[in-house]
């Protein structure tokens, strides 16, 4: 236990699992994945330094269970067909031989699917000018299942758990947002309702896996006017919990809000999840997850100390530099490469494009070696 953080360095349970510290890698979305999906090497070599990288437990991005219809790119993992089974199994291998817990997200991009003309949503609905439609009981019941396959998949690649993904607005946070389901069914209405899918969801994926921990990607508030907030989240939350889900890892926002320029100021700021993640940690016994621009050893450390969260997911912070947590524990952090908000955002531009990016805040000589490796 490091001595100078020694709430960031202490261990936690998830369920049977040992973390050896509070840090895990937050999925981070980077199109490094080969067109199609696959597993490529600039991937395996990417969550490898994630792991080297001291985190007790690495996340890897969302993988489809549906592709093309469900997937956020035609550079999003697939988990959705028994051919990804091999790919997925040398990134879970690669992740443990460095000494990390490898997860998986699995996710249905829902409205934000990239490909499709027949794009599904809770209820007809145009997203950035482009409509996507209701899905009807049949799509809910084959949507539930494909999760649940999924996560079986994850399973037999050999990872030690799986994360089910409802945040960032993907299609089960749109069941619980009052204000992209307008269903009149038992899928819509009340809260009791919105929530009926993404349970299900949770449900049947515990159901198929058995042991395995299945932890829950959570949207606390959606960050528009209308949409999903605190109040609906925090009682989500519980029926979560209640349902043996192992984690929460709590987010705020979506692809709309996050356009929006208070919210872009407000994303800036230090920690500026973790308000949300200490809500949640309320209303719930099991562990949380905050983030959210969580920089420096000192706020990551405080955040645990003041019971706000249980754990610290790591994104950029990581991948701009991957010796960031051996650095915060060796008392060495003034030497650390930081994601830099002046650079613009640049890799986020760059994925919009389906471009993968390289941080703007590494040396020249790793910005090159990274452009080789993914040409």
């Amino acid at each position: 236990m490091s001595s100078i953080y020694p709430n960031l360095f202490s261990e936690i349970r998830i369920q049977h699992l040992n973390l050896k510290n509070r840090l895990i890698m937050a999925p981070l979305y980077l199109a490094y994945a080969s067109e199609g999906g696959l597993v490529s090497d600039a991937l395996l070599e990417h969550y490898r330094l994630m792991a080297k990288s001291g985190v007790a437990m690495v996340v890897v991005e969302n993988a489809s269970v549906d592709h093309p219809l469900g997937s956020g790119s035609n550079r999003t993992l697939r988990a959705d067909t028994d051919e990804a089974i091999n790919g997925l199994a040398r990134l879970a291998k690669t992740i443990k031989a460095e000494g990390a817990i490898a997860c998986l997200q699995i996710n249905h991009a829902g409205r934000f699917a990239y490909a499709s003309d027949d794009s599904i949503a809770p209820s007809d609905i145009t997203t950035f000018g482009r409509p996507s439609r209701g899905m009807t009981d049949e799509e809910i019941k084959q949507v539930i299942d494909q999760f649940a396959a999924a996560a079986a998949r994850v399973r037999k690649a050999g990872f030690d758990m799986v994360e089910v993904h409802g945040g960032t607005g993907y299609l089960l946070a749109q069941f619980l947002s009052p204000r992209t389901n307008q269903r009149e069914d038992a899928y819509g209405g009340n809260l009791e309702k919105r929530q009926r899918f993404p349970l299900e969801v949770v449900e049947k994926v515990r159901e198929k896996v058995g042991s395995m921990p299945v932890g829950y990607r959570f949207l606390a508030d959606e960050l528009l006017p209308d949409g999903l907030q605190l109040e609906d989240s925090c009682q989500f939350a519980r029926e979560l919990a209640a349902r043996g889900v192992a984690y929460i890892s709590v987010m705020g926002g979506t692809y709309e809000s996050w356009a929006l320029p208070e919210i872009i100021q407000q994303c800036k700021q230090p920690g500026h999840m973790l308000d949300l993640a200490a809500a949640i940690r309320a209303e719930v016994e099991v562990p949380v997850v905050g983030a959210g621009r969580i920089a420096t050893g000192a706020l990551a450390d405080e955040a645990i100390a003041s019971g706000k969260t249980d754990l610290i997911g790591l994104a950029r912070v990581l991948w701009a530099d991957p010796e960031w947590p051996q650095k915060v524990r060796d008392g060495r952090e003034d030497a650390s490469t930081h994601c830099n908000p002046a650079c613009g955002d640049s890799c986020t531009r760059m994925i919009t494009k389906v471009l993968p990016p390289v941080c703007a805040s590494w040396p020249s000589a790793k910005k090159k070696e990274w452009r080789n490796k993914l040409a």
